[in-house]
């Protein structure tokens, strides 16, 4: 460890405190803030942190100044690349009015929160194709679990017993938790040599017991499934599903419509392609669109506008797999998303999408002699290379990786998809400019030679940030979340 910073329990000291009063009538009142009970708050609680403004503010100065962030530069990570987050959406979500809601009142109170989630499930609908959509979901896999549960419901309601799911090996891993989570055993379809579903094997094992396919598009190596609307037909004859994982919807916003080619059930990720941030943990947002044959299968509540514009819930909807989320999901989401469609519109999504695949196809091309290619086919808004050439100096992606962060890069995926080994997957923001994008070229060319030259220095990344290389199994398995006095 380079640096080293105190938590705020080691930098306490008795008898400090933020902020003093002389006047101790007016140090009662603090304790009652925002009109709460005093008799509510508590100041004895055991080991408290005494510390003054100065103290936390310096702490939290230091600590913000380890992290790598969109704020900073590129963040190539790839298939959850943190997308267009204007500061803009951001005001947006912390309006008053937003803010200050209470999720218990009543639907008269809050016509504009209602109205907004409204228009903002038609908008969804009409840039995927769809019929309708729930907006409640907590992220992405939560959307895919609950599109299984609806896909579920259907064939409940049909009489029909169907077991299995189909996941192509190019789908988000999370793909195979969810069918299982959903009571389906999901069964594996291979890639062909162009990266896309192997079409031979696809037809091999749509059995009548497969419920769905699920297909991520374009997926995990970046490339567009062009067979999407002869698989749908054929699943539509066999009385099976297709579901789409929208988490690469970014890649043809405004261009192409799932529910055109055929897609009954998709889910977008809100927090990727629709300006919240992404990749620090949270609040994520997921929509979950369906044809209409399947609205009925919707979590509840939905929202109904009358004649008259008044919005109100609909819980009374006995086909429905039932709530997957407390009240209207993370709200905040749902605000960005919204202020997301109004500024861009038709035109704007088509200039994402198209500055999408310009910016990962400009780093293919400027890459593609440093580092393998795994697959000729043309790909959208990722490109995906593989560590061949580099292993041949002892060096990985993860060294790659761990490299990319001394020079100033948050790193990109590494080692996924699975299909590929030691993939590095990179997917530049579309809002990124050429020049931003030539830095990142130039540190990759950079690596590239050291792994030629020196490759030490990459096996011993990072040396320059606040840590050195973690023992990353450990950090996932032995987590230290709580601080307690015997740990001083």
């Amino acid at each position: 460890m380079t640096h080293s910073e105190k938590l705020l329990f080691e930098l306490s000291r008795e008898g400090r405190e933020g902020v003093s009063f002389a006047d101790e009538t007016f140090k009662e009142e603090e304790k009652a803030p925002l009109g709460l009970d005093g008799a509510l708050l508590r100041d004895d609680i055991e080991n408290f942190p005494e510390l003054s403004e100065v103290d936390v503010v310096r702490h939290y100065t230091r600590l913000s100044k380890w992290n790598t962030s969109i704020d900073e530069g590129m963040y190539p990570l790839g298939s959850c690349t943190m997308k267009y987050n204007p500061k803009l959406h951001e005001d947006a979500a912390r309006l008053p009015g937003f803010v200050n809601l209470h999720p218990c009142q009543h639907d008269s109170d809050i016509q504009g929160a209602l109205g907004l989630v409204w228009k903002l499930e038609r908008y969804l609908c009409a840039v995927t194709g769809m019929d309708a959509a729930a907006l409640q979901l907590a992220a992405g896999s939560h959307g895919e679990f609950t599109g299984l549960l609806i896909a579920r419901a259907h064939f409940d309601h049909r009489g029909e017993q169907r077991t299995e799911v189909l996941i192509p090996d190019s789908a988000h891993g999370t793909n195979p938790a969810s069918a299982t989570l959903a009571g389906y055993e999901s069964v594996e379809i291979p890639s062909d040599e162009t990266g896309r579903i192997d079409l031979a094997e696809f037809k091999k094992k749509l059995t009548p017991s497969v419920a769905a396919l699920m297909m991520t598009n374009p997926n995990t190596l970046g490339i567009f499934e062009s067979d999407v609307v002869e698989i749908a037909e054929l699943l539509h004859q066999n009385g099976s599903l297709l579901y789409c994982d929208g988490a690469n919807m970014n890649a043809f916003l405004g261009r192409h419509r799932p529910g055109d080619a055929g897609v009954d059930i998709i889910h977008l990720n809100l927090h990727k392609t629709f300006s919240t941030p992404h990749g620090g943990g949270g609040p994520g947002g997921g929509c979950v669109a369906v044809k209409r044959f399947l609205e009925p299968c919707l979590p509840v509540p939905r929202i109904r506008r009358n004649e008259e514009g008044y919005y109100r819930f609909d819980r009374d909807r006995p086909r429905s797999i039932g709530r997957m989320r407390s009240f209207c999901g993370n709200f905040g989401v749902l605000v960005r998303a919204y202020a997301y469609l109004r500024t861009l519109g038709h035109e704007g999504l088509r200039e994402v999408s198209g500055n999408a695949v310009l910016n990962a196809n400009y780093l293919r091309a400027k890459l593609k002699d440093d580092y393998e290619l795994p697959y000729e086919t043309p790909s959208l808004h990722e490109v995906v290379f593989s560590d061949a050439r580099q292993r041949e100096h002892d060096v990985s992606a993860l060294d790659v990786a761990k490299r990319l962060l001394d020079l100033g890069f948050h790193p990109p995926t590494v080692f996924f998809p699975l299909i590929v080994k030691g993939a590095l997957m990179i997917e530049p923001t579309e809002t990124e400019g050429t020049e931003e994008l030539d830095r990142f070229v130039a540190a990759m060319k950079q690596i590239a030679r050291e792994a030629e030259e020196n490759p030490e220095i990459l096996r011993e990344a990072p040396v320059r940030m606040p840590v050195r290389r973690l023992d990353e199994v450990r950090a996932a398995r032995k987590l230290r979340l709580r601080w307690t006095p015997e740990e001083a």
